[in-house]
Parts: C-alpha cells; sequence; structure tokens
C-alpha cells in the first residue's frame, strides 16, 4: 500500500522558493555528494520555470528530511526508504519525462527497480560509480599550458566535448536541433570561465568543466583526453592544473564521479590526489 499510495502523502509536496533555505541547508549536510542539486538552486531558486524542473520534497515530523530533483534528470537527496517509495509513487503516475536517474546508489536502484515496471527498460543502469573529491593540492605536477578556453575557441572546443559525451553517455548529445542546445551550453561553460583545455595547433589534447559549483564544491565533468595520447600522463597533469585553478577560484573542494570500470581514469584520480568518498548510480535512458 504505501508503494502505491505514498504520493498522496502529505508528507510529499512541491517545493518553492519559500524553501529554498531549507532545500540548501539539507544539500549542505553532504555537499560534495549534493552538489547538483545544490548549484542548481543556487543558481535558479525553486521556482519551476527558472530551474528548469522542480523539486520535490518529503517531510517527516514536520521537517524536510529528503528532496528530489525532477528536471532532464531524476535525482533524490538524503532520500530516505519511504522517501524513495514517494518519489517513486509520484514519478510513475507522471511517466517518464527524464534522461537518467542519478545519486547515491541505495537511492537510485531502489528508485530504479520500484519504476521499472512501468517506465520500461533503461538504455544502461551504471550501479557503480565512485564520487571522488579533494580539497589540498595535487600530488602531480599541473600541466601549464591548461587554460580557460576563450570565447573565440568555441568552434575548436565542441568537436571534443561532442566526443567526450558520445564516448561516455553512448549517444550523440547532436539531437534534433542539430547541436543547438548542447552548443549553448559549452559556450555557457566558457562564458563563465569553467572550461578548461590544453590547446594545440587548433586541436584539443586534453580538456575538462567544471559544472555545478556552490560555496562549498564544485564538480568536474567532460573530462576527455584526445585518443591517440593517451597513457602518457596528459589526464594526470591535466587534471591538476584544473583541481589548483578550481580550489583558487571556484570552491574550496573539487570532485566529479566515474565509473567504477574506467580503471584507467580512477588510477589517474588517485594519482592526483582524488579519494572516493560516496557511491553514486546512474540509470540512463
Amino acid at each position: 500500500m504505501l508503494r502505491t499510495k505514498a504520493w498522496r502523502s502529505s508528507a510529499l509536496r512541491l517545493l518553492d522558493d519559500r524553501d529554498r533555505d531549507e532545500v540548501i541547508a539539507l544539500c549542505d549536510r553532504d555537499p560534495v555528494v549534493n552538489v547538483f542539486v545544490s548549484s542548481r538552486v543556487h543558481e535558479a531558486g525553486l521556482n519551476p520555470a527558472r530551474l528548469g524542473g522542480q523539486v520535490w520534497g518529503y517531510h517527516s515530523g514536520g521537517q524536510l528530511t529528503s528532496l528530489c530533483y525532477v528536471g532532464a534528470n531524476l535525482v533524490p537527496v538524503a532520500a530516505t526508504s519511504l522517501a524513495v517509495n514517494a518519489f517513486a509513487g509520484r514519478a510513475r503516475l507522471l511517466g517518464r519525462r527524464c534522461s537518467s536517474i542519478v545519486g547515491l546508489a541505495p537511492a537510485v536502484l531502489d528508485m530504479w527497480d520500484q519504476l521499472r515496471p512501468y517506465w520500461g527498460p533503461a538504455r544502461e543502469v551504471r550501479g557503480s560509480q565512485p564520487c571522488m573529491a579533494i580539497s589540498a593540492e595535487p600530488q602531480v605536477a599541473p600541466d601549464p599550458l591548461v587554460r580557460r578556453v576563450r570565447p573565440e575557441e568555441l568552434d575548436i572546443l565542441l568537436p571534443a566535448s561532442v566526443a567526450m559525451f558520445t564516448e561516455e553517455v553512448g549517444v550523440s548529445p547532436v539531437g534534433p536541433d542539430g547541436g543547438a542546445a548542447y552548443r549553448a551550453r559549452v559556450r555557457e561553460l566558457i562564458d563563465a570561465g569553467r572550461a578548461f583545455a590544453r590547446i594545440e595547433d587548433g586541436r584539443v589534447i586534453f580538456k575538462a568543466e567544471v559544472g555545478s559549483v556552490t560555496p562549498h564544491a564544485c564538480q568536474v565533468q567532460g573530462v576527455w583526453v584526445r585518443p591517440e595520447l593517451r597513457g602518457r600522463g596528459l589526464a594526470e597533469a591535466g587534471m591538476a592544473a584544473v583541481v589548483v585553478e578550481a580550489m583558487r577560484c571556484i570552491a574550496p573542494v573539487v570532485s566529479l564521479y566515474v565509473n567504477d570500470y574506467n580503471r584507467p581514469a580512477r588510477a589517474a584520480y588517485r594519482r592526483v590526489g582524488f579519494g572516493e568518498t560516496a557511491t553514486f548510480a546512474s540509470v540512463l535512458f
């Protein structure tokens, strides 16, 4: 009964800007794990028109205990078992509108178990993705040639970004709009000073972006080394450069998450000084 009716409970409601401080306080209990949702709320508040999605809140004893960001991604935050039941029940009734479910592995996999009979098969389930973070000087020397990408270099960075996304996610980000939305997102990161690369002779050698930012942490995404140059330490030195600049100008803790089967990447991040802090999971549609 709980799994089918929990969404109707007064414990679950749509949050709005009046809840902003409480939402951020809940995210800040684990600022590294919750950096994506916290970043979105810091930037856009809780108005769905600005946020590009909704945030559902689950209350227990009159206190906000769990959240679920509902947009292009479905992201549970601090989700208890009862909250997962409620979120899954509500999501089932609305139907699938997201491209993925992402977050701490226990909540994501529990939610997916409940949604799978109604949403149909996933394209891929990545059940173990270590979340890694660093808050000290890197343990390898930074690449001095890694720098912020300049606005006029968008067309140089974009092919590398498309290649990275396709390799990592398994589908191209160039959709029916001809890639306009993805191009706009890459430009936004460049304009914000959060796209980093080593560029030689008009080619990207290494790149990474800082996607989510809060006062406490930031999250690196889109790490890519030109395929024919892999295995030469460019990832370690490049990430070290990104870490130094991110900690200097963006946030005191730098995080990322990586697929557990990507042993070379995990080893490279460990050599830089990243340590594992939690385990994420992703369900991709």
